[in-house]
């Protein structure tokens, strides 16, 4: 598990930055999706599926970010190539290899939601959110316990 600390300050306020999209409440989301999907980064690899990274991201997600929401928005084709290096979809496995990146790809995942952002300091909210638009109805996360890992994750 991260240090939630040094995690804020060397990844996830940089790539948020580095997007232009940093606010508190982007910020507290992907700690929190950070949390419940890898333990605080403890995995970078489902156990038994697809997903990768610390935000345990599939690789379909991954390139349907880009062919149906990156590529129709040349600020973040900018933003990712200057500041990220990319500027064509990059192979799945970056995202267990730069926490940067796999950072402004969970943001740029939560971007193409209309709803807004719940607030950071409420944790239910997160949750809910989280549950919607990125485990899903059909995805495994449960209430009680993504509101643990979540807690966990803050007192490292």
């Amino acid at each position: 598990m991260f240090d939630i600390s040094q995690f804020r300050q060397y990844i996830i306020t940089p790539a948020l930055s580095n997007l232009q999209l940093y606010s508190k409440d982007a910020e507290e989301l992907l700690v929190f999706t950070c949390a419940v999907e890898s333990d605080g980064g403890t995995f970078l690899h489902q156990i038994s599926g697809p997903a990768v990274g610390i935000y345990q991201c599939e690789p379909n997600t991954h390139n349907d970010i880009w062919r149906n929401y990156i590529i129709h928005h040349n600020n973040y084709v900018s933003q990712l190539g200057l500041n990220f290096g990319v500027s064509t979809i990059p192979d799945v496995s970056r995202l267990m290899s730069d926490l940067l990146y796999a950072s402004a790809i969970c943001r740029l995942h939560y971007r193409r939601v209309k709803e807004a952002l719940p607030p950071a300091d409420d944790a239910e909210k997160l949750y809910d959110y989280y549950k919607q638009y990125y485990n899903t109805s059909a995805g495994k996360s449960k209430k009680a316990t993504s509101l643990r890992k979540y807690q966990a994750f803050l007192r490292t």
